[in-house]
């Protein structure tokens, strides 16, 4: 006899595993299937985020950054280090650790909270009036759910015609592994995973060479910040090329041969020992079976939902990456929430406008809402005050004063309408930012709030004053 649920969620990545949870805190009986495997082929929930994205990513990010601090920036403190050496190896082991146990965390809060875990392929067998049937691959019997939330995730989108083998053309799931520096990488896309990728490889001693597409680098994020990381980032020897119009890309065994237009139009060879392909995510829908249930899939592959995150099928749900909206794991977490709720009968809500960006080079860079050139745009009246990290007390103790924190408000009620951030720990600071804009808070809010001294976020409170021209420490 086959299993009932009331809610079978497919994917355990942060919009499913989370989903999961929630829904069963909410007295639903669920099963969560998901098909990652580690090497040695046991259970590896966490997606994408876990297992090749935020989690390894960040993992490498730190300690690249231990080995840079080592090589250039100790003797600053009085710390005398000689003959740092890099053991490549172990570095990745302990990436690998990390991720290890996050693995092991899902499946320790799946058991808590009481919520089946499957671990195979899942895919739709029918649709009839009060169940959908789910086939997983690893099981005999199929699985009867009143109610499916598809949080299948996305997959690194390939360049035409250049597959990836995850040895020369890599993937960021290959960047991750790479076993030996390469002296020369090249990377195609400036956006998070290039620039935290090509950060990392730098740092361990690559020659990195990024090229990206658009007239003007991180166009996404606010110009000011935006120009302040170009010239930092090339400062720290990251070759950054934009408005680049790429000719030709061949793989030729043990190195990749690039043909580019540069933005003056010149044509420029470039050769490296290996390539990263950052060019965006498509949605995972291969193998669901969404035909055998009328699942309605947009021509880009995403899964077609409202604003709640419902599909066409009453009772099928969507979330995450396989759905419009940003590419980021707390969006999917915050989806993943909503949606439970919604399934009982709550009122889950998502803010779109309140989603923060965050970028974990060194310095970081974060920020939500609004940026100067869409407010241009619209016509929209606002005003703008900063404040620098080298007048920040705390940031000069720390040795890191690069970057700043500029507030955006409206020029007549002094709402915060959007906060950009470069610098240390901004990937932390934007925390309150959020928080403010959820409220509908005024700039003159995060100037009357008591932050703690000698701190960081006191950057925050001084940017706010700025908006007034009344900085205290400027």
């Amino acid at each position: 006899m086959s299993k009932q649920f009331d809610l079978v969620v497919i994917g355990a990545g942060p919009g499913g595993y989370i989903a999961a949870i929630r829904a069963s805190q909410l007295g639903l009986n669920v099963a969560c299937i998901d098909e990652w495997k580690n090497v040695d082929g046991s259970p590896a929930p966490g997606g994408t985020c876990t297992n090749v994205g935020c989690i390894p990513s960040k993992a490498l990010l730190q300690s690249s950054e231990h080995f840079d601090l080592a090589n250039h920036h100790f003797d600053e403190h009085g710390i005398v280090v000689s003959n740092v050496s890099l053991n490549l190896k172990k570095l990745i082991s302990r990436k690998n650790s990390v991720v290890k146990q996050n693995n092991e965390g899902i499946l320790y809060l799946f058991k808590k909270n009481k919520v089946s875990f499957f671990h195979g392929l899942a895919s739709f067998v029918e649709k009839n009036k009060d169940y959908i049937t789910i086939k997983v691959s690893s099981l005999n019997e199929e699985l009867l759910a009143k109610n499916v939330i598809v949080a299948t995730g996305s997959s690194a989108r390939e360049y035409p015609g250049l597959k990836f083998d995850e040895k020369t053309v890599l993937s960021n799931d290959g960047a991750l592994n790479i076993e030996n520096v390469p002296k020369t990488l090249g990377v195609i896309g400036a956006g998070v995973i290039g620039l935290e990728m090509g950060s990392v490889w730098r740092r361990l001693g690559s020659d990195v060479t990024i090229l990206e597409a658009m007239p003007d680098f991180l166009m996404a994020a606010d110009s000011q910040i935006s120009k302040e990381a170009l010239k930092v980032l090339t400062k720290q020897g990251l070759n950054i090329k934009v408005g680049v119009d790429i000719i030709e890309v061949k793989n030729i065994g043990k190195s990749v041969s690039i043909k580019y237009k540069d933005k003056d139009a010149s044509v420029k060879d470039l050769l490296v020992d290996k390539i990263i392909i950052s060019i965006g995510r498509v949605p995972r829908t291969d193998g669901l079976n969404a035909s055998a249930v009328g699942l309605n899939i947009d021509e880009r592959g995403f899964i077609v939902v409202d604003d709640n995150c419902k599909t066409n099928l009453s009772n099928v749900w969507a979330v995450g990456d396989v759905v419009r909206g940003p590419m980021l794991a707390h969006k999917a977490e915050e989806e993943g929430v909503a949606v439970a709720e919604r399934i009982v009968g709550q009122h889950g809500h998502v803010n779109f406008n309140t989603i923060p960006s965050v970028i974990y080079t060194s310095p970081e860079i974060a920020w939500v809402g609004k940026n100067e050139q869409q407010l241009k745009q619209e016509g929209r009246q606002y005003k703008a005050g900063s404040f620098p990290f080298l007048a920040n007390g705390r940031a000069r103790a720390l040795g890191d004063t690069t970057g700043f924190v500029k507030i955006i408000a409206d020029a007549v009620t002094d709402e915060v309408l959007g906060v950009h951030i470069i610098g240390p720990m901004a990937s932390e600071l934007i925390s309150e930012a959020v928080t403010i804009m959820e409220f509908k808070g005024a700039a003159e809010d995060i100037a009357r709030i008591c932050h703690a001294h000698p701190t960081l976020s006191e950057s925050m409170k001084e940017a706010a004053l700025a908006v007034d021209k009344r900085s205290l420490n400027y």
